[in-house]
C-alpha cells in the first residue's frame, strides 16, 4: 500500500465520519521526532456534511497543537490559509456579523477564497499571488463581487499579521484591477411584464404575478405553502427560506420572514388556483414541481424565464432583473421608504443605490420641467411693487397741459 503524504484527511466509514492527522513528537528511546496518525471520531454522515466534518477535524488539531506561546502563534508551514479562516478569522468576525449576513460572506469567502487556498501555508503568500487570484476572479465576476472579495482578503490578512502568524501583511497593497465588469443592471418595462405574464398557463402566471407584485426573492416564493395564504386577510406569511436546495427557517435578512399583502384580484386567483390543484393541504406547495416538492429556482430560471425572453425579444428575464424593474418602477408608485419595505431590505441604500435605476424617459421630463421653470415669467417682487406704488401723503404729478388749461 502506497503511503500517504497528507497531513490530515476526514474518510466515511459505515455512518460515520473519521479524522487522522499526522502529529510529530519526539521518540522517547531515540530522542528522534516521529510522525504519528492521531485518529478521531465525528458525528453520523447524516448530521454532519464532508466540510463540517473537515472543519471539526481543524478544530480538534487547533485544540492540540495551536496552542500560543509566550511570543504569539508558532508559525509553520502547518498554518493553512483554510486553518487560520475557519478558526481564527470566522470566530472573531462572528460577533460583528448578523446570521444572515454571515451565512452569504461564508460562502463568499470559502468559494472564492478557501477553495483555491485551503491548503496553501499561510507563509507562502505574497502580493503577487494575491492580485493574480484578484485580477483572475475579475474577469468572470461583477465588479461588487471583486470589491468585496478583495475588502475579505485585505481583513483576512491583517488579522493574520495582528495575532502574529505573519510577520508582514501580503494584502496590504493589493489593488482593484481597472478593468471590471459593471453590475448588471437591466430593467424592463410595464408593457414587456405584461407580456410576459400573458404567455404563461396558471400556476406559472400567478407565480411570477406574486413575484412581480410583491418583489418576492425567489428562496421565499417557491417554498409557499397553502397554510402560508390567508385569503380572508388578503395576506401572505413567508416564514421559511430555501437555500442551496434545502428549506431553512431564516432568510437573506432581518425582514425576509414576514407576512406581505395579497391585492384582491391576486388573492382570488390564488384561490381558484387552490381549488384546481390535486392537493391543497396544509403542508404542500402552492407552487409545486412535478413531484410534489419545491421548483429548483435554477432550473425554473433556465426553463422557464430564458425561453420567454428568448420569444419575446427581451434584454433579459431572470428573478433578479424582476425586482429590480419592480423597484426601479415603483419609484413613480411610492416614496423610497415604501419600496424599501416592499424589497425587505434592511437599508435604504441598497434599495436606492442598488435596486433603484434611472428612468430616461423621467430624466427627461424632469429636465423639461426644470426649463419650464427657467422660461417662466418672473413675478414681480414686493420691492418691485413698493416702488412702483404712489407714495402716500404726496399728490400726484399733473401734466402741464393741465396746469395751463386751469389758469386760462
Amino acid at each position: 500500500m502506497g503511503k500517504s503524504h497528507q497531513k490530515e484527511w476526514v474518510v466515511a466509514r459505515g455512518k460515520k465520519w473519521y479524522g487522522c492527522f499526522r502529529r510529530t513528537v519526539l521518540d522517547p528511546v531515540s530522542n528522534q521526532p516521529q510522525s504519528n496518525i492521531v485518529p478521531l471520531v465525528f458525528g453520523l454522515k447524516t448530521q454532519l456534511t464532508k466540510i463540517e466534518a473537515r472543519e471539526t477535524l481543524e478544530r480538534e488539531i487547533a485544540k492540540l497543537t495551536g496552542k500560543s506561546s509566550g511570543n504569539g502563534v508558532v508559525n509553520d508551514a502547518s498554518v493553512t490559509f483554510g486553518w487560520f479562516v475557519r478558526n481564527r478569522f470566522f470566530p472573531l468576525k462572528e460577533a460583528n456579523w448578523k446570521e444572515e449576513a454571515a451565512k452569504i460572506k461564508k460562502l463568499l469567502i470559502r468559494e472564492d477564497l478557501i477553495d483555491e487556498f485551503e491548503d496553501v501555508p499561510l507563509e507562502n503568500f505574497d502580493k503577487f499571488t494575491l492580485q493574480v487570484h484578484l485580477n483572475k476572479l475579475a474577469k468572470t465576476q461583477f465588479k461588487d463581487r471583486v470589491l468585496q472579495i478583495r475588502a475579505y482578503l485585505r481583513d483576512i490578512f491583517a488579522e493574520a499579521a495582528d495575532q502574529d502568524f505573519l510577520a508582514k501583511d501580503p494584502a496590504r497593497k493589493v489593488r482593484v484591477p481597472k478593468q471590471l465588469r459593471e453590475t448588471d443592471k437591466t430593467t424592463l418595462t410595464w408593457d414587456q411584464l405584461r407580456k410576459a405574464l400573458s404567455e404563461l398557463d396558471v400556476r406559472d402566471h400567478l407565480l411570477l404575478e406574486l413575484h412581480m407584485t410583491n418583489a418576492l426573492r425567489p428562496s421565499g416564493l417557491v417554498e409557499l405553502k397553502w397554510k402560508c395564504f390567508n385569503p380572508a386577510a388578503s395576506t401572505m406569511k413567508v416564514t421559511e427560506t430555501v437555500y442551496k436546495g434545502k428549506i431553512r427557517p431564516w432568510g437573506k435578512t432581518r425582514r425576509s420572514l414576514a407576512t406581505i399583502h395579497l391585492p384582491k384580484d391576486l388573492a382570488t386567483g390564488l384561490a381558484a388556483w387552490k381549488q384546481q390543484v390535486p392537493d391543497s393541504s396544509p403542508d404542500t406547495f402552492i407552487f409545486p414541481n412535478q413531484d410534489g416538492g419545491f421548483l429548483d429556482t435554477d432550473n425554473y430560471r433556465k426553463r422557464v424565464l430564458h425561453k420567454l425572453a428568448r420569444n419575446l425579444g427581451l434584454p433579459k428575464l431572470t428573478f433578479q432583473v424582476i425586482r429590480r424593474t419592480i423597484a426601479t418602477l415603483a419609484q413613480k408608485k411610492g416614496i423610497v421608504k415604501d419600496v424599501q419595505g416592499m424589497l425587505r431590505h434592511s437599508r435604504t441604500a441598497t434599495t436606492a443605490d442598488v435596486y433603484m435605476q434611472e428612468i430616461p424617459a423621467s430624466v427627461q421630463a424632469t429636465v423639461n420641467s426644470i426649463h419650464r421653470e427657467l422660461r417662466a415669467k418672473a413675478k414681480p417682487s414686493a420691492s418691485d411693487e413698493k416702488k412702483s406704488a404712489p407714495k402716500r401723503g404726496r399728490r400726484a404729478a399733473i401734466p402741464a397741459e393741465a396746469l395751463a388749461l386751469h389758469h386760462s
